[in-house]
């Protein structure tokens, strides 16, 4: 029975590695392409929640103009529908069934562009919260 101490550490140790081996990369910007592509991924994250914000606070502020909340709502999702189109589009593939035609930098340049549509929306959020809707700037 001595034996199953050295066969447990074991066990636990190649557990540990796979589990650390299966994480994400973390964002570096010196670093590999994972780990640009993680840096990416969380700038757009950023962006991502900025709109968010900027879009509660919109709806907070017109919450009671329930025309313009309803017109506003279905062109966000319009918006939404844009974004993915026009991302499917950008990064199109001649063999639609391959999502690696770009290469390996394909999954950072994707986020960056999904990261400028989200900022290009967040700014029209921004200008209808600040000069109100109607306003064109």
């Amino acid at each position: 029975m001595k034996w199953t101490t050295p066969i447990v550490a074991a066990a636990l140790s190649l557990a540990f590695l796979a589990n650390a081996s299966a994480q994400e990369p973390r964002c570096n910007p010196s670093g590999n392409q994972a780990e640009l592509n993680a840096c990416a991924a969380d700038d757009f994250n950023k962006a991502d929640r900025e709109l968010n914000t900027t879009w509660q606070a919109l709806l907070r502020k017109e919450a009671d103009d329930k025309v313009f909340i309803a017109k506003l709502r279905a062109a966000q999702k319009a918006w939404l529908a844009f974004r993915d189109a026009e991302l499917e589009a950008h990064f199109a593939c001649k063999d639609e069934d391959s999502r690696v035609c770009w290469g390996s930098m394909e999954a950072m340049s994707f986020m960056m562009r999904k990261k400028d549509l989200t900022q290009q929306r967040t700014k029209m959020l921004k200008d209808m919260l600040e000069h109100g809707h109607g306003h064109y700037q």
